[in-house]
């Protein structure tokens, strides 16, 4: 299994296709596998590279908060490790705070990054969600957190889709049935980093060209604060779905997967 040690974790990834390196940054709760269906189409023309977070999946799990600095340097040991010296981003949700800091903390390691559903700094509402997903992973079994979580992220309109339907419905069952279950204290970290990202006054530095991508009807990282992001960013493009949510990159997959591909391979 490839893993390589990095900040003082071992980190797990896999990797699909050849080309120019695409660094692949999965969301809090998630494997790095999550990103199949995006890397199938992408490989084409990218070496995609699709880690497991600090906190998740086969990568270490160490206790205690994390942040969302120390995450990226996670990343930037990882592309030390790999011998890649600058590389193509794309990160979704949490995955997009770290992909901030690595522009913020690492410039030279970032030739362009796609920010999926961000946000620079946590209000009330983000908070409390955050709080409360905590709360569910202690107390609920594996099957009814997986369901708060797609409540979360999937719009009215997937779920009366019967084909989408049976999708978030084998989500549950696969999520059950994962050798390796996150640990309540792997989630607590990462909600630590979600939460406290705050990077609204220093995003204004950040050169690499980035695009900012999301669902109106967000209900978890709502619209206003991909448009904070987008807005902070110098020269920043953006795109933002009608009729998606959080998931919107499950929701528009067929738009979604060639919108960032062709953004990419100009940036």
């Amino acid at each position: 299994m490839p893993y390589v040690e990095t900040n003082g974790i071992q980190m797990y990834y896999e990797e699909k296709g050849e080309g120019d390196p695409l660094i692949m940054i999965m969301g809090i709760t998630a494997r790095g596998e999550v990103w199949e269906a995006h890397a199938e189409d992408w490989s084409s023309n990218f070496r995609c590279i699709m880690p497991d977070n600090r906190g998740v999946g086969l990568t270490d799990k160490p206790a205690g908060d994390y942040t969302s600095e120390m995450m990226a340097d996670d990343y930037a040991g990882l592309m030390d490790a790999l011998g890649i010296s600058k590389a193509r981003i794309v990160g979704v949700s949490m995955g997009s705070i770290i992909a901030q800091q690595l522009c913020l903390k690492h410039p030279d390691k970032v030739q362009s990054a796609v920010l999926m559903c961000p946000w620079a700094r946590c209000d009330r509402y983000a908070t409390s969600v955050f709080e409360h997903m905590k709360a569910c992973k202690e107390y609920l079994d594996n099957k009814q957190f997986m369901e708060f979580v797609q409540l979360l992220i999937f719009t009215k309109p997937f779920w009366d889709n019967d084909e989408a339907y049976e999708t978030i419905v084998s989500g549950r069952e696969d999520y059950d049935a994962n050798p390796t279950p996150q640990p309540n204290h792997g989630l607590r970290g990462q909600a630590a980093a979600c939460i406290n990202h705050s990077v609204l006054d220093q995003l204004g530095s950040i050169s690499a060209p980035c695009l900012v991508i999301g669902g109106k009807d967000d209900i978890f990282t709502p619209i206003w604060m991909g448009k904070e992001v987008s807005e902070a960013i110098p020269n920043c493009d953006s795109h933002f779905y009608d009729g998606a949510g959080h998931a919107f990159h499950w929701e528009k997959l067929d738009d979604f997967n060639p919108r960032v591909k062709e953004w990419l391979l100009a940036h």
